[in-house]
C-alpha cells in the first residue's frame, strides 16, 4: 500500500491538504457504511481514493467494506485505462468491480442518437435535426454510461447497505463544478423511503484542492499518473476525445498512436452528420493532417452543409420552436410553406424521404401531433 509510511491526523492526511468530511459521512463511516471508490484512472480519482483511505484506516473503518468501481467506457477509453485502474486498485489493496454498459459503448450512443434523430426528423417529430453529441448542458455521456452503470449495481449488490460513492469532484475544475457540495444523498437507485432500506451518499473529499495539490499528493504518496498525463501533457484524462475538453488536451490525445482510429471514427460521425464534435470546434480541425485525404474532404463538405442546414433552420418561424409539449400551436399555411421549404434540403442531404413536402401536409402533420399530445 502506498500510503503506510504516512503519519495521518484527523481529516488532513500527513502532508496534504485537508479533505471535506462532514458530520453525515463521518457518521456514516463510523456506523460501517461501504466506501466505493469511483476510480477513472484519472489524477483526481486516483488522489481522492489514497487520500481518503488513509483517513478511513485511522477512523477505523474495516477494509473489507471498501471497494474500486470503474465504468468502462469502450472504445471511448484510452487503451491504457483498463490496466491503469487495475493498477490503482492492486496498490490500494481493494477489489475491483468494472461495470459496463449492455448497449454498446459510447461510440455507438453516439451514432444511435444521430440515427434516432434523422428518424424523429423524417416523421416531423422534431423541429430542428439533432445531432449525435452530447455537451455540457446534455451529459447523457457520463449519466447513462457512468451513473446509470454505476448506481444500480452498487443498489444491486449492496442491497439494504449504507453506500457512500466518493468521486473526485473539485470545485476549480470548471464553473459548473464550482458549487459541488461535499456530500449529498443520492435517492436516484435507492430512494429514501425503499423498503429494504438501501441509502446511498455521494461523497466529495477533494472538493476545494486545487489542481496544484492533486498532482502534488500523487508525487507525495506515490500515485502512478496515467500516460495522458506523463507521456502526450494532457491537463486532464477523460475520454479520448470529450466533448468538454480543451483543444490543448484534444491535441494532445491525438498526438497518442492508440488514438488515431477513435479520432477518425469520430470524425466520420461529424461527416456523416454535419453536426461538429463541439458547439464551436470541429474535432477534424484538431489535427486535420493525420485524417485520410477522403475524410477531409468529407469533413470540407460538411461544414458547407451545416452552414446551410443553420440557414434554413434559422429561416423557419421563431415562434414554433422546440418548447416542452411541443408543437404549441397550428402553424399558417405560410409558416408551414416555410418550415417545408426549410426541410427539403435537409433530408435530402441525410437521403431521408420527404413525407410532407407541402404546406398542407406540414400544416396537417402538426395538427395531428396536437391531436396525439391532447389524447396522450
Amino acid at each position: 500500500m502506498l500510503h503506510q509510511h504516512l503519519q495521518p491526523a484527523g481529516a488532513a492526511p500527513a502532508g496534504l491538504p485537508s479533505l471535506a468530511l462532514p458530520a453525515e459521512i463521518r457518521a456514516a463511516i463510523k456506523a460501517g457504511a461501504w466506501i466505493v471508490f469511483n476510480v477513472s484512472g484519472g489524477k483526481d480519482s486516483s488522489a481522492a481514493m489514497f487520500a481518503v483511505s488513509i483517513v478511513l484506516d485511522q477512523l477505523g473503518h474495516p477494509r473489507n467494506r471498501r471497494l474500486v468501481i470503474h465504468a468502462d467506457l469502450g472504445r471511448a477509453e484510452w487503451d491504457s485505462t483498463p490496466a491503469m485502474v487495475e493498477r490503482l486498485a492492486t496498490l490500494a489493496d481493494l477489489p475491483l468491480c468494472v461495470v459496463r454498459r449492455n448497449a454498446g459503448d459510447l461510440f455507438d450512443r453516439w451514432a444511435q442518437r444521430f440515427e434516432n434523430g434523422k428518424r424523429r426528423y423524417e416523421a416531423l417529430e422534431t423541429y430542428n435535426l439533432i445531432g449525435p453529441w452530447s455537451s455540457a448542458s446534455l451529459r447523457f455521456c457520463t449519466s447513462e454510461a457512468k451513473a446509470h452503470v454505476i448506481g444500480p449495481h452498487l443498489a444491486r449488490t449492496l442491497r439494504g447497505e449504507t453506500i457512500i460513492n466518493v468521486l473526485g469532484i473539485r470545485r476549480d475544475e470548471s464553473t459548473a463544478r464550482s458549487k459541488s457540495p461535499e456530500w449529498k444523498a443520492d435517492t436516484r437507485y435507492a430512494g429514501a423511503d425503499n423498503s429494504h432500506g438501501t441509502r446511498m451518499m455521494l461523497w466529495h473529499p477533494i472538493v476545494e484542492w486545487t489542481t496544484a495539490e492533486v498532482f502534488a499528493a500523487h508525487a507525495h504518496l506515490g500515485i502512478p499518473l496515467h500516460e495522458a498525463y506523463t507521456c502526450y501533457s494532457s491537463s486532464r484524462l477523460s475520454c479520448r476525445f470529450c466533448v468538454l475538453q480543451s483543444i490543448a488536451d484534444a491535441r494532445a490525445s491525438a498526438s497518442a498512436p492508440a488514438n488515431r482510429d477513435a479520432l477518425i471514427h469520430l470524425c466520420g460521425l461529424e461527416a456523416q452528420s454535419t453536426f461538429s464534435f463541439q458547439p464551436a470546434r470541429w474535432l477534424a480541425d484538431t489535427a486535420p493532417d493525420l485524417l485520410p485525404r477522403d475524410l477531409q474532404i468529407r469533413i470540407a463538405a460538411a461544414k458547407i452543409d451545416a452552414q446551410h442546414r443553420r440557414e434554413a433552420e434559422g429561416a423557419m418561424p421563431k415562434g414554433l420552436r422546440y418548447v416542452k409539449g411541443w408543437p404549441p400551436r397550428l402553424p399558417t399555411l405560410s409558416e408551414a410553406a416555410a418550415i417545408a421549404k426549410a426541410r427539403a434540403p435537409i433530408l435530402a442531404r441525410h437521403h431521408l424521404a420527404n413525407r410532407f413536402p407541402t404546406a398542407r401536409a406540414v400544416r396537417d402533420r402538426f395538427a395531428d401531433l396536437i391531436d396525439q399530445r391532447r389524447s396522450a
